[in-house]
């Protein structure tokens, strides 16, 4: 029903007498093809361009947060960096700034050791290793005095690399903890090693200033892929973490990957030089581009809006200029069938012309025959008193005068097809109608009622158009009804300058659908009986000329009313001449 309601005119417009030009005026056709274009012309680029701009800005976004991940670890990475340096100075500087026998002092290490954590922090004890990997002093929360760690990999990688900083293990303590070792050679060529437990509040406190957003995490572990402190979603202190270790570098790095849930993430890592370790970022890439997808639903909204309001105005205006073509082709063809009605009417009206003329010669002898034998019979005497010879005589004068009432009345319908404007009144030009159709309906039992006032003025009209009209009209009237139908014709004065007629039938009546195209060219509801669907939208316009309007109301079942407003005084339109079809 609602594609009923919007479907254009032209849409199921099928134009048979076209012939081999059918295609020029299949208005479907161009009407698809104007869409289609100009659719195509305006939202390509539009679309094209949007595409464009979408993955240049969501690149760009995607480097800008790969950038961001891969400055934060190398900031990060030059913290633990500095923060591990500097602890391996200051035993440096414990060595060359004390003596053996000074190290091997408890009060003096101890002294040494409060130094420490009050100055730089992060040291959790401090021990005295001789050549043969004996703990000789220690100061500390443990008893690791006398404690033998030559067999222990991390003493062989010291005595051989001088300095040592080892991944986090339990160790004798059983607690997680991670060392720094600095090897001292005498000059004897002897040695003795240095080692200090490290904080792993300190360490863990360098990575918990950390910005991240939302589930991002940031961890240590070692090269093979054990957490060395907790983080905030992995796996517990010495547990294999999910993810595979990265690969060696020297540079930080940063790539994207899937966690176990699928989730996509931007991991960024970074080798710590001298150490174990391997710091590794990771974000959630949704988190971080969600700030984008909520811009990429607003420009996705605004593309959709811009797209529709574009097809909308496109196929508007293209159904609105169609649409106005083809209604410039039906007024050309109705104006052709007007013209070609015109000139049958001419036809018509010479020929009705012609042979009340051809008629009327005879007429006129035998009524001049019968008025003679009428004249003789009065002389004698004979005839005189036959009132059946009187009577026949006077029956063909009669009937004379009736045929000569008949062609008198053709030829003046004949003669107004021709004439132009002009003052006449509205209870003639009914006679003259009602005069043809009287037999058509004495045959169909329909009853014509006719009101016409006697102060109804005379008014300056087309004659022949206003007969054309009311003929359309009362023809249409005779076809709404069946035996028996009422048909009045009622004339009043609707103000000091205009009358009204009404022409009104208790016939079928018209749909309240139908209604609104009753004027269009060709419609017509008679089509299996012949209509052609010209007879009101020729009388509309015929309407229209003589400077009138045209109203219909109708009720199913009931019957239809026309009601026709005509001006009194002819007013001649601009650019018109003489209101008269040649013959």
């Amino acid at each position: 029903m609602i594609a009923i309601r919007f479907k254009p005119k032209f849409w199921d417009h099928q134009d048979v007498a076209a012939g081999p030009f059918k295609s020029l005026f299949n208005f479907r056709k161009i009407w698809k093809l104007a869409v289609f274009l100009t659719a195509g012309v305006a939202l390509i680029p539009l679309i094209f361009m949007a595409t464009i701009d979408y993955n240049v800005a969501q690149n760009a976004i995607e480097s800008e947060i790969l950038l961001r991940t891969s400055r934060l670890v190398s900031n990060t990475r030059r913290s633990i960096s500095f923060f591990l340096d500097e602890r391996k100075l200051a035993l440096n500087f414990i060595i060359h700034d004390n003596t053996l026998e000074d190290l091997n002092n408890p009060g003096r290490l101890s002294e040494i050791l409060e130094n420490l954590k009050k100055s730089i922090g992060g040291f959790c004890d401090i021990g005295v290793i001789d050549e043969s990997g004996v703990q000789v002093n220690y100061v500390g929360p443990y008893h690791l005095i006398g404690v033998d760690y030559s067999n222990q990999a991390w003493y062989r990688e010291v005595v051989e690399r001088h300095v040592y900083i080892s991944d986090v293990f339990l160790g004798i303590r059983h607690v997680p903890h991670f060392v720094i070792a600095v090897k001292h050679n005498l000059p004897d060529g002897s040695f003795f090693v240095i080692r200090a437990s490290l904080d792993m509040d300190w360490f863990r406190a360098l990575l918990s200033d950390i910005e991240l957003v939302g589930t991002g995490d940031a961890f240590i572990i070692n090269q093979d892929g054990i957490l060395q402190m907790p983080s905030r979603y992995q796996n517990a202190v010495l547990e294999k973490v999910p993810l595979s270790v990265p690969e060696y570098s020297t540079n930080t790095v940063v790539y994207q990957t899937s966690d176990k849930d699928e989730r996509d993430l931007i991991v960024g890592y970074a080798y710590i030089t001298d150490t174990p370790f391997i710091l590794i970022v990771t974000k959630q890439k949704t988190e971080l581009m969600k700030p984008w997808f909520e811009t990429r639903s607003q420009l996705t909204g605004f593309l959709i809006f811009s797209i529709s309001a574009i097809l909308m105005v496109i196929i508007g205006v293209s159904t609105y200029l169609v649409n106005n073509v083809y209604l410039a082709d039906q007024r050309r063809v109705m104006t052709l069938h007007q013209v070609e009605y015109a000139n049958k009417l001419a036809s018509i009206g010479r020929l009705a012309a012609g042979v009340a003329h051809e008629i009327n010669n005879p007429l006129a002898i035998i009524n001049e025959k019968a008025g003679l034998i009428k004249d003789i019979f009065s002389f004698r005497k004979e005839y005189t008193g036959d009132a059946k010879l009187n009577g026949l005589v006077d029956s063909i004068i009669s009937s004379v005068e009736r045929c000569g009432a008949i062609t008198k009345r053709l030829l003046n319908f004949a003669r107004h097809i021709e004439v132009s404007v002009q003052k006449l009144s509205i209870q003639s030009v009914v006679n003259d109608v009602l005069g043809f159709l009287v037999k058509e309906a004495e045959y169909k039992s329909i009853t014509i009622a006719v009101d016409i006032p006697d102060d109804i003025p005379e008014f300056e009209s087309d004659r022949g158009k206003l007969q054309q009209i009311l003929l359309n009209l009362i023809n249409n009237a005779f076809a709404a009804m069946t035996e028996g139908g009422l048909l009045e014709i009622k004339v009043s004065r609707h103000n000091e300058d205009k009358i009204a007629v009404m022409v009104a039938d208790n016939g079928c009546g018209i749909s309240e659908s139908d209604m609104k195209r009753v004027f269009e060219p060709f419609f017509t509801t008679k089509s299996r009986t012949g209509g052609t669907g010209l007879g009101l939208s020729i009388t509309y316009g015929l309407v229209q000329e003589i400077g009138g309007t045209i109203q219909v109301h109708s009720t199913v079942g009931k019957g239809t009313r026309f009601n026709i407003m005509l001006p009194l005084t002819y007013k001649k339109k601009k650019g018109e001449g003489n209101a008269c079809i040649a013959g």
